[in-house]
């Protein structure tokens, strides 16, 4: 549970609207109990009174009306109020965790599936959502209403008043922590098991042609059949231990029951006590312990929102991939270098030493096979991953010096899956300019040579284009990147691959288009692809993560 504490703070952003729901919860409570107490008394009273006509019938059933269109309106307030408050606190968290994670771009995923990183960035966060509304807040408003209820029975009761405090208190404190601890395990394993099934299917989406090629069919589905039965195992074991919960909670009724049942007869053959007010505080009891039975049924998620949390901090804390920015906010007019540069992992290079020098404006391509260090060169630039040895400048000054607004106004990367959001073109686009006019965005789509394409769709910059871009060819989806990208301000920009998956045709014309669509900005294209003539200024080769000396001038 400690790492749930890390949340406190964005928690109480929202204080205000919790406390709101609190209170509401409280009335709705209260004004239930309330209902069935005014009930019994008014049926036992009647019955007892027969046809007298001194009995007074409008009184009790004013309450009765009252009170039920009090809980209604309680309920509503308590649900919209409280629903509002842990949306909004959802959207901090994300929010936190994003701006956690901007700086740990390149250590965040090791050792992650694709599914589970999505898991952790959405389903986790959405698990945090029972912390406050379905445990800790029913729980507060259950302590709250068996206190009443136990100040009450000392009045009315005093002699019941101990066995009722006792057996609520178990039901709202006793029985819940147990549950916690109990579906511990069982949570953290759901939560575990919901990742790898996400994954599985994240993966046999995204490969599905290769899995039919390769008639792989049989073992994907094995592994999603595994991970489906590995997380209904774990939610069976919490379902298990929330019904004995549930069932704790109803024997602890029935013991409050006898408590306050067994002093009320002795009082009510003493005359101390009326037989309508016996009926009124049993069922008063029955009413007080309704939420208890909610918190039981939620209670048993706080394990998975306890293992969520924890999996959010693992994510959060990784360790940073580059330096802390510096407070620079001024780049002057100048080359990009690289000076001896080594970049790797765990004090071991990857890269380098490479000292390069690429001028201002200038079009320059790394070529080199898979795993050569391309990728690696470009998040170096971008100060995703930190140098072991040397350093890049721009125009003179280091990038560690920068701040981080200031870098990445002057640096952007294209990547080599460069996502096509669902949404329209121009959602696509205001992702880098929010602001800017519908003649810029046509600027950029133009210098694409996309604009003609978007013309021809109805509704042009409003038309959809689906979930992935899938309206869109794969070399229509990589021209709409690379006019996002034109879009910055950036004046340095980094292209990984942007020509992978296309065919030969499409990539020609990508790589022909280029220079004319980046013309002003320096421009360092990472790529395996055979280069028309005169596409670029000059070529430079990696092999084993080093540098050819050699250049090509194009």
């Amino acid at each position: 549970m400690s790492a749930l504490s890390r949340f406190l703070p964005l928690f109480a952003r929202h204080r205000g609207a919790f406390l709101a729901a609190l209170s509401l919860s409280l009335i709705t409570l209260a004004a239930g109990i309330g209902l069935l107490a005014v009930s019994g008394w008014f049926l036992t009273a009647a019955f007892l009174a027969g046809a007298a006509a001194s009995f007074n019938l409008f009184g009790p059933s004013a309450a009765v009306r009252g009170l039920s269109f009090l809980r209604i309106a309680a309920r509503y307030g308590e649900r919209l109020s409280g629903h509002d408050a842990t949306l909004k606190l959802l959207t901090d968290i994300r929010a936190w965790l994003f701006a956690r994670l901007l700086p740990r771009a390149g250590p965040v995923g090791s050792g992650l599936k694709r599914g589970e990183l999505v898991a952790r960035l959405t389903a986790d966060v959405d698990t945090l959502d029972v912390v406050f509304l379905l445990a800790f807040g029913p729980m507060l408003t259950a302590l709250v209403a068996g206190l009443g209820m136990t100040v009450i029975l000392a009045f009315l009761l005093p002699l019941a008043a101990p066995g009722f405090a006792l057996a609520f208190l178990a039901a709202a404190l006793g029985v819940p922590l147990l549950l916690v601890r109990a579906t511990r395990r069982a949570g953290a394993a759901a939560v575990e098991a919901a990742g790898a099934l996400r994954g599985e299917a994240l993966d046999g989406a995204a490969g599905r042609t290769d899995i039919l090629a390769l008639g792989a069919q049989d073992r994907f589905f094995e592994g999603l059949d595994g991970a489906a039965q590995a997380l209904a195992r774990a939610r069976l074991s919490i379902g298990r231990r929330a019904a004995l919960a549930q069932a704790g909670v109803h024997i602890l009724t029935g013991a409050a029951l006898v408590a306050v049942l067994v002093p009320g007869i002795l009082a009510v053959s003493a005359g101390q006590l009326g037989g309508p007010g016996l009926a009124g505080l049993l069922l008063a009891t029955i009413g007080s312990f309704e939420a208890t039975a909610t918190i039981t049924r939620s209670v048993a998620r706080l394990g998975a929102a306890a293992a969520a949390a924890q999996r959010l901090s693992d994510i959060a804390d990784a360790p940073l991939s580059r330096k802390l920015p510096g407070r620079l906010t001024d780049v002057p007019s100048g080359a990009l270098r690289l000076e001896r540069l080594c970049v790797g992992h765990a004090g071991r290079a990857a890269l380098g030493p490479v000292t390069l020098t690429v001028r201002p404006a200038a079009l320059v391509a790394v070529k080199g096979p898979s795993g050569s260090g391309k990728s690696t060169l470009l998040l170096s630039i971008l100060a995703l991953l930190p140098p072991l040895e040397g350093r890049v400048t721009i125009g003179g000054v280091d990038i560690a010096e920068l701040s981080a607004d200031t870098l990445y106004g002057t640096v952007a990367l294209l990547e080599q899956d460069a996502p096509v959001f669902i949404g329209t073109i121009r959602d696509n686009l205001a992702l880098a300019a929010p602001q800017a006019p519908d003649d810029a965005l046509w600027q950029a789509l133009e210098r694409a040579r996309l604009d003609q394409l978007v013309r021809s769709l109805p509704g042009g910059l409003d038309a959809p284009v689906g979930e992935a871009g899938h309206t869109l060819s794969t070399g229509e989806g990589r021209r709409l990147a690379l006019a996002r990208i034109l879009l910055t301000p950036a004046r340095i920009l980094l292209l990984d691959e942007p020509t992978s998956g296309l065919d030969g045709q499409a990539e020609d014309a990508f790589l022909r288009d280029l220079r004319r669509a980046c013309a002003g900005r320096t421009v360092v294209l990472a790529t395996h692809a055979e280069l028309p003539a005169h596409a670029v200024d000059a070529v430079w080769t990696l092999r084993d993560g080093r540098l050819d000396a050699e250049a090509m001038d194009r």
